[in-house]
């Protein structure tokens, strides 16, 4: 069961950008702030760097989000419980932290898409390659593009919007761009392409930033997709494959 109560991550991240000099009731929380589309908070700051998620429509299937995020929902819950109880008494504070909470959910997620849940539509390499030419066509005029990777069945990324671009509309115009080529390729109609939400994280500083990177070049590796990141075409670290890949 999901808490009843004010949603506790919430709660956490608006005091967290109250002290870095961030309002999160801010008058536009799409460019500064925070806002939400259900128990999944996103976090937006002006002139920050995003680590963003794709997920295809059948990549993770609802009972088992759900069944991640009942069982981070009750750790975060009990967290919250032994922190108010520990301030109450005076007790030393508990070893785990809502980092780590955080930390297990994601990489739970993670594990379950490297499976290759679904049909893993983004194998197929005409449409690696929409996804490829989407990324890169606005770099540099809405967003800075720092990594990416194409896996077959979700997308990963590193950007910084440009000035008067936000993150929220970067996101829904590649999505909507991406599946609207992928259906027409696949013959399909009436299909979501994408599931409706997708994830961000606000990276906080250099060394976040850098281990982000890693990650995103690195997921075919730790997927066992490939030996080394450069091998994998549809990837930052693979671009000048996968442009070789593309050319008639």
């Amino acid at each position: 069961m999901f808490p009843e109560e004010k949603n506790p991550r919430i709660e956490r991240v608006a005091h967290e950008l109250r002290a870095t000099g961030v309002k999160p009731e801010a008058a536009n929380p799409l460019r500064s702030g925070i806002h939400t589309r259900g128990y999944l908070p996103h976090v937006k700051r002006e002139g920050a760097r995003y680590f963003v998620t794709f997920r295809l429509a059948d990549s993770l299937p609802k009972e088992a989000l759900l069944k991640y995020q009942a069982e981070r929902a009750e750790r975060l819950h009990r967290f919250h419980a032994a922190a108010t109880g520990a301030n109450r008494t005076g007790a030393r504070a508990r070893v785990e932290t809502v980092e780590d909470i955080e930390r297990d959910y994601f990489r739970k997620l993670e594990a379950y898409l490297d499976k290759g849940a679904g049909e893993c539509s983004l194998k197929q390499p005409e449409l690696a390659a929409v996804v490829a030419d989407a990324l890169r066509f606005f770099n540099g005029q809405r967003y800075r593009l720092d990594v990416w990777v194409v896996m077959p069945n979700h997308v990963h990324l590193v950007l910084w919007p440009m000035p008067n671009h936000t993150l929220s509309k970067i996101a829904q115009s590649l999505k909507r761009h991406i599946a609207r080529e992928a259906n027409r390729i696949l013959g399909r109609t009436g299909q979501g392409f994408w599931q409706p939400e997708a994830y961000d994280h606000w990276i906080r500083n250099d060394e976040e930033h850098a281990r982000c990177c890693r990650y995103v070049e690195n997921n075919p590796v730790k997927a066992r997709l490939c030996v080394a990141p450069e091998d994998w075409p549809w990837s930052s670290a693979g671009r000048g494959r996968a442009a070789a890949a593309a050319a008639p």
